[in-house]
């Protein structure tokens, strides 16, 4: 008796062996599923959903790489600032009508825009390759991303203890 109704129990199971055991509800949310390629079954990462063919790591390079070009746009401000204002000035009227959100974008419309703006668009670039390549802290990045999560979490449970338990705040009179 307990060995069929264990494999009753497994027969209707949320699990489906064919997916490498992850649930089944996750599968009703796909959009279609059969234009899906094969996923990876056995790995020892998070499942991360909604991502489509990119991972969080692609889309974080992806935001990386404007986040590069923001700051070599910034530094080429600088320097065209000190040493040739017009140059500066025809950036800064660019940047006005332009976003640098998307990197790519801004620096193909500034290098369209005429022969002075190619070679300031063409600067950008190189600043952008250097800073990334060079300067960026890499590991300091990842450090404080750890230390940012790790505190944050820590202070959001450490509110919402508070607000939920009936432990009265010390006053800071006595």
């Amino acid at each position: 008796m307990e060995s069929s109704s264990s494999s009753l129990l497994l027969h209707h199971s949320c699990f489906n062996p064919k997916f490498g055991k992850r649930p089944l509800l996750a599968y009703p949310l796909m959009r279609n599923p059969r234009n899906r390629k094969p996923t990876r079954i056995c790995s020892n990462k998070m499942y991360v959903p909604g991502f489509g063919e990119a991972s969080p790591e692609a889309k974080a390079a992806k935001h990386l790489h404007d986040f590069f070009t923001y700051v070599a746009v910034r530094i080429v401000s600088a320097q065209l600032e000190s040493y040739n204002h017009e140059a500066y000035l025809e950036l800064r009227e660019f940047l006005d009508t332009n976003s640098v959100s998307d990197g790519d974008k801004f620096c193909a419309a500034l290098m369209r825009r005429s022969s002075r703006h190619m070679k300031i668009a063409l600067r950008i670039l190189e600043v952008r390759s250097a800073y990334c390549k060079n300067d960026f802290e890499w590991d300091n990045l990842k450090r404080l991303s750890f230390k940012n999560v790790d505190g944050f979490n820590t202070k959001l449970m450490r509110e919402y203890v508070l607000e939920t338990s009936h432990v009265e705040k010390p006053d800071s009179d006595t």
